[in-house]
């Protein structure tokens, strides 16, 4: 593995120790070039709370890669996660302010 990709694999396991510790819901978002996709995990890391992606049938009628089919896909995330109770996710730059 390169120096590169080990320090930002370093880097993301130790956000997300910080967001367990926390006790915070974390978002995923994973783009391809043909699709969007979107998961809400719990904190502990080990369950998906809420998904969308541009694979669900209410977005696959247009363009699933571009800038709209990613706020629709958004859009659908924040829907879901209100309808389970879930107000926030992690903010990475909260993530980054030393502990006291």
């Amino acid at each position: 593995m390169t120096a590169k990709n080990e320090s930002r694999l370093r880097r993301a396991r130790k956000a997300r120790h910080r967001m367990r510790k926390q006790g915070v819901n974390r978002l995923s978002v994973h783009r391809t070039p043909r699709h969007i996709y979107a998961q809400v995990f719990a904190p502990a890391g080990d369950r998906v709370l809420v998904s969308a992606s541009t694979l669900d049938g209410s977005l696959r009628g247009g363009a699933t890669g571009n800038i709209e089919a990613a706020a629709a896909v958004g859009r659908l995330v924040a829907e879901r996660a209100k309808a389970a109770g879930i107000e926030s996710v992690a903010d990475v730059a909260s993530l980054h302010q030393p502990e006291r």
